[in-house]
């Protein structure tokens, strides 16, 4: 099949990359001086864990020289730059084209639909701790690579979600096909949301919430206050989401931080609004306690 990314930062590029190694045919769309430099010496990975570099020539385009047509559609952008990705999707997609959403933001997947009637947009996430360190070149934090993606309703499944799922694994991605992707998302959610959060009230890395402290308490009483608005949405996990979470910072470089504390820090556009105001607006249409979201947003 042939894949196309919008995005190729530290979601999309590890995607690209991992893709491409495994030997599909991938297109990275990106811009700029990063465009660039991935077209003059390829993607270069820091892994930090390991203290390893590779490098690997990549296919990139800028979304006005893409002429093919995809079978996939991976969009790696963030939040806040959703819109622009529309008329490049709309120009490019054929009848059985398939767009995955891979962003951190709760709900992405079916504010897409809305506005790409007449292609499959599923919903999706994925589990990866990487930036941007230079044009070309990209810092990954930690190995866990993993997609989860599905759709909404079951009357919209089509074969080929599965043998995507496959050519993941293939490449070294968890790729997984979720039969249940609103509460797989939220899961992911109840991480990246929380973490960010912590990352920014503390201006801290993931070490210090790694150790005993209140950066760390505060983290756990975030994902539970996103575990009571599943419970009040209907949404329910059936396991400690609090020990799993803390399982996935555990495997993170102590250095790592998120991309939205980063982009804030930077004084950038941000996720803030998706990752922590809606979580205070979410507590407040259900009736449901989020005092440590409340706080962070007030800080904030």
């Amino acid at each position: 099949m042939k894949y196309m990314i919008i995005g190729a930062g530290g979601t999309g590029g590890i995607l690209g990359y991992k893709l491409t190694e495994g030997g599909k045919d991938v297109t990275l769309i990106a811009r700029g001086a990063h465009l660039n430099a991935m077209k003059a010496q390829g993607l270069t990975i820091h892994q930090i864990w390991n203290d390893q570099t590779v490098v690997l020539p990549v296919k990139a385009a800028a979304e006005e020289e893409y002429g093919e047509q995809p079978d996939v559609i991976l969009v790696c952008v963030k939040g806040y730059s959703l819109d622009s990705v529309y008329p490049l999707i709309c120009r490019v997609s054929g009848p059985e084209t398939v767009v995955i959403p891979i962003l951190n933001i709760f709900g992405t997947g079916g504010k897409m639909q809305e506005q790409l009637p007449g292609i499959l947009v599923t919903d999706g996430c994925i589990y990866v701790s990487a930036n941007m360190e230079a044009p070309g070149v990209l810092k990954q934090h930690g190995e866990i690579c993993r997609v989860v993606f599905g759709v909404r309703n079951e009357n919209e499944y089509r074969p080929v979600l599965k043998e995507i799922a496959g050519d993941f694994e293939e490449c070294g991605i968890c790729g997984i096909l979720s039969h249940n992707i609103q509460r797989d998302a939220l899961q992911k959610f109840s991480y990246v949301s929380p973490i960010g959060a912590v990352g920014l009230y503390y201006n801290c890395a993931a070490g210090d919430v790694q150790k005993e402290g209140e950066p760390r308490e505060m983290f756990k009483a975030m994902i539970r206050e996103i575990v009571a608005l599943a419970e009040a949405m209907g949404i329910h996990f059936g396991q400690d989401l609090v020990a799993v979470n803390l399982k996935i910072l555990s495997d993170l470089a102590p250095e790592a931080t998120t991309s939205m504390q980063r982009d804030v820090m930077a004084g950038k556009p941000s996720e803030i609004d998706g990752l922590i105001y809606q979580v205070v607006r979410l507590g407040r249409e259900y009736g449901v306690p989020v005092p440590q979201y409340e706080k962070v947003a007030a800080n904030l």
